[in-house]
């Protein structure tokens, strides 16, 4: 027997949802945001902060590109490669909000894992006759990764704006107010969560038993007529007649039959 489709869908789509949630997890572009911050020259005195451009002496106002996931952040200057990166630390690492969504995408890598282990042993490639039970449940798991994918998510875009909004620097340095908006790794993590659900619910069907497949009858002959058909208009007339009349009948055929002998 093949492999159905929906076992096939689910294998396919299980791993690649899975890919693109580890790479949104370790990836530290979750949420983003841009300041400008004065950068006194020589003899800038109090321009700095100003934001004018201009000669040697005045204030200069850099671009700084700052990015958090969910285990790491980064700062960048603008239009160089300076970049600094530094783990999660401080008001943003405490904040619930981001342990939870660190605790969903971690139960989700690993359920969806032990779903796509579940399901490659049910389809069996190297047999005939796939394990449907064991495959849906792997099914089943990679689905439910895909949901507590979607969960970390909604929680973290959800108060993206919020999360360690004390925090405004690192090492010391306080930073201006950042214009925050979501980041890559965010649109990585949706469709990659949608993919695991996809793949789970489209190997969770293997539950339903496959159609039994009818043998085609061989063609009939045409009926035999019956011995009421064969027995003609007459026949058919003695035979809807009562057992009395019939007998009577009989009789008075006999008695002519002797009389035209004589």
């Amino acid at each position: 027997m093949h492999t159905p489709v929906s076992m096939v869908m689910g294998i396919v789509f299980a791993p690649l949802g899975l890919v693109l949630v580890f790479t949104a997890a370790i990836t530290p572009q979750w949420r983003e945001g841009h300041t400008r911050l004065g950068v006194a020259g020589p003899g800038a005195g109090s321009r700095v902060g100003s934001g004018v451009r201009g000669s040697a002496g005045s204030a200069e106002a850099l671009l700084l590109l700052r990015s958090d996931g969910l285990w790491e952040s980064c700062l960048q200057v603008a239009e160089s490669e300076l970049k600094q990166c530094w783990p999660v630390a401080g008001s943003y690492e405490r904040d619930p909000r981001v342990r939870l969504a660190q605790g969903l995408v971690l139960s989700s890598l690993f359920m969806c894992g032990a779903g796509i282990v579940l399901a490659s042993v049910g389809v069996r490639c190297w047999t005939d006759i796939p394990l449907r039970s064991v495959a849906a449940a792997g099914g089943l798991l990679v689905a439910l990764a895909g949901l507590l994918s979607l969960t970390a998510l909604g929680v973290y875009t959800h108060s993206l704006g919020l999360l360690g909004q004390e925090e405004r620097g690192h090492g010391g340095v306080r930073l201006p107010p950042l214009h925050l908006h979501p980041g890559g790794s965010l649109y990585f993590g949706w469709l990659g969560a949608c993919v695991q659900v996809l793949g789970g619910r489209a190997t969770r069907v293997s539950f339903l038993p496959p159609l039994p497949h009818l043998p085609l009858l061989p063609h009939l002959p045409p009926p035999m007529p019956t011995q009421r058909q064969q027995a003609g208009p007459g026949g058919v007339r003695d035979q809807l007649l009562e057992p009395e009349e019939t007998a009577g009948r009989t009789t008075t055929v006999q008695r002519k039959r002797k009389i035209l002998c004589r």
